[in-house]
């Protein structure tokens, strides 16, 4: 067969199969919440996984052959298509794809988005979503567009945007004077002069205790040549602190550089990369030193089965000390650089190194992988996954059985619009440990960080819900806040999804407080001890600009302008409304019943309207200016004065909201 032949086989399968795209969203939200007015439900569901993608995916040829062919394959394939059969074709291609190298994802990528196609329309669609988000990795530029607006509204329910952090903080300032629980707010702690020098200091590690700290430094500066030399370095904490940092003991520095360390969880085995050594592989190895009788001691190359003729580095070994993860640039991975992992055997030898596959790995740079010493989870650095704040990420990803699911970004309180790598996190999962620099001029400083909720890797419990108005069911656009009331961990804000739904990974067996707020209806607070997956639903009121407000439970005694206890919660509806909504003014408005002297009735109006706008300036530091009250006794009344239900109608307090153009 001629390669023109095979390419038409291959052009011909592609065509045929965009006949099964599918353009209606088969990924509703059948079977839904169903809310009844003025109700709350919570359930709970056990099964978490579900929210952690399952993988559903074994390339078995991936780390075997560079590239997949069968021309008999494609020509069965091609035969299944003549013949209409789609059951035979969805098998067929089933079997082709999973048998992939990793070239094929850059020269047959499209086989992987049309089997999505055919898993979609059989009716596997976590399978399916799997698929396109591979193609959405793998997929060139020129073809991601039409990809990623059809899998946008396939996860139009489930997809998560964040909040801008200044804007947030923002909100929680003008809420200060109400709020007696505010969410907290995450420091960068720079670990002093210990351990940071006037040189850039990065890429920390620690053991498993908590009390050594290995960190690269370029401050080792020859005074004549004034040639940088990267050196490990060595802290120990004494009584919770740091003592001051030292050349890493023994031999493990040399001429050459030295860096990305990795300490063992007893602290006696330390893995670091050599770079340019004479016995090297590549232009950086990765080498391993052992600790006894008190020095550092068998120092050595990993080996070829490790180490590659380019640049390894960046080495992580997992909880059982059995596997090592590492970074590198190696020829035939997917992009710039991928993670790699080598497994140790019985007799102690390190086998051949294994592409960690096209879920982690992507056509960009996937970088400083950490495997955390105590939960099964897999921090990492990457540019090329789906969602990105900045130039490098972090990510974390939990084992599958075939191999590691769905990469999710830690969000944005950790994340920013630079690049965050070279990090560690210590055993509690309490802090998070990286170099950044607070100006772009200065050198690199290694900073602590408390762990947000998106980045624990034991938050694993899902919360989830929906925000509808009580009167009629509608979905609601805001901003959620978790507030972590047990354990006083940030969570990081987000905007209601366009159904008005919701979802958070948390840690279970704790309380937490859920706040709400938005621009037309009223703020929603609870609080909710989460044990299990639940599920919960929330109501609140629109509020009509174009209507004046009246609560029932603002109810005056006779002849009293005094606030009373049964009207502070319809009092604190308004003021967090107007706290919330800083371009919005408010006018209060009181009214009688035709019962007694007018005038003295437009008195007490005004007195009561007066009382209310007092309260909101006193209690909610609104500014004065954006509440007016007034008076009308009873000249406005809404029904005839000729029963007393209808007096009690007519005795009311009305709230109009309205937009401060001021603003």
């Amino acid at each position: 067969m001629s390669p023109s032949f095979t390419k038409s086989i291959v052009f011909f399968i592609h065509s045929i199969l965009i006949i099964l795209f599918i353009h209606q969203n088969s990924f509703s939200q059948k079977g839904g919440l169903k809310l009844k007015k003025h109700t709350e439900l919570s359930v709970q569901n056990k099964d978490s996984s579900r929210f952690y993608s399952p993988n559903l995916l074994a390339f078995t040829n991936l780390n075997k052959i560079p590239y997949h062919y069968s021309l008999k394959k494609l020509s069965a394939i091609q035969k299944a298509q003549e013949k209409h059969d789609i059951k035979k074709i969805h098998y067929m291609l089933n079997d082709y794809v999973l048998s992939f190298g990793i070239m094929n994802f850059v020269k047959d990528i499209d086989l992987v988005w049309k089997l999505g196609q055919l898993e979609e329309q059989s009716g596997n669609m976590e399978k399916a979503k799997e698929l396109y988000r591979i193609a959405l990795r793998h997929q060139p530029d020129k073809k991601n567009r039409i990809i990623q607006q059809y899998y946008d509204s396939l996860i139009a329910y489930e997809k998560d945007n964040y909040v801008p952090l200044d804007y947030y903080y923002e909100l929680v300032e003008y809420r200060k004077a109400i709020d007696t629980m505010r969410p907290p707010r995450g420091v960068f702690i720079n670990m002093g002069e210990e351990i940071n020098s006037e040189f850039p200091d990065y890429a920390p590690a620690m053991n498993a205790a908590n009390d050594r700290l290995v960190f690269t430094s370029k401050r080792n500066v020859d005074a004549v040549s004034n040639r940088v030399n990267e050196d490990l370095y060595l802290s120990l904490k004494e009584d919770a602190f740091w003592e001051p940092s030292v050349p890493f003991p023994g031999d493990i520095n040399s001429q050459k550089n030295e860096g990305s360390a990795f300490l063992n969880k007893d602290g006696t085995l330390l893995y670091f990369v050599r770079c340019d050594a004479s016995d090297g592989l590549g232009n950086c190895d990765i080498y391993s030193a052992r600790f006894a009788n008190g020095k550092w001691v068998d120092i050595k190359n990993l080996g070829e089965n490790v180490n590659s003729l380019a640049w390894d580095s960046h080495p992580s070994l997992s909880p059982d000390e059995n596997t090592l993860y590492f970074s590198s640039d190696r020829y035939g991975g997917f992009g710039g650089s991928d993670i790699y992992m080598t497994t140790r055997n019985k007799k102690g030898k390190w086998g051949k190194a294994e592409n960690l596959g096209p879920v982690i790995n992507t056509p960009g740079k996937e970088l400083s992988p950490f495997y955390h010493p105590v939960y099964e989870v897999l921090y990492f650095s990457s540019n090329g996954q789906l969602l990105n704040f900045g130039n490098l990420d972090i990510y974390k990803s939990y084992r599958a059985t075939n191999g590691w699911k769905e990469p999710m970004n830690i969000g944005p309180l950790v994340n920013g619009d630079g690049e965050e790598y070279y990090f560690t996190i210590d055993k509690k999962a309490d802090f998070l440990y990286y170099a950044r620099s607070e100006y772009s001029d200065q050198n690199l400083d290694i900073y602590s960080f408390p762990l947000p909720m998106e980045a624990r890797p034991n938050a694993t419990t899902i919360l989830e819900g929906k925000l509808v108005d009580s009167t009629n069911n509608k979905s609601m656009r805001g901003i959620i806040t978790i507030i972590d009331v047990t354990n006083n961990i940030e969570v990081a804000p987000r905007y209601l999804r366009s159904d008005g739904s919701f979802s958070f990974n948390l840690i279970n067996k704790a309380k937490y407080k859920i706040l709400i707020q938005g621009d037309d209806f009223f703020s929603v607070e609870k609080e909710i001890m989460v044990d299990g997956d639940t599920i919960i639903a929330l109501l609140s009121k629109i509020v009509d600009v174009d209507k004046p407000i009246v609560f029932q439970a603002i109810d005056f005694k006779v002849n009293s302008s005094d606030i009373s206890p049964e009207m502070i919660q319809s009092l604190y509806y308004i003021m967090t409304f107007l706290l919330d909504n800083p371009t919005y003014k408010l006018t209060i408005s009181g009214h009688t019943d035709s019962d007694g002297d007018q005038e003295i009735n437009a008195e007490l109006s005004f007195k009561r309207a007066n009382a209310i706008k007092d309260y909101l300036v006193e209690k909610g530091h609104i500014e004065s200016r954006r509440v007016s009250a007034q008076g009308f006794g009873s000249s406005k009344p809404i029904v005839s004065n000729d029963t007393e239900e209808n007096k009690r109608k007519n005795r009311r307090v009305e709230f109009d909201i309205v937009k401060d153009w001021q603003k």
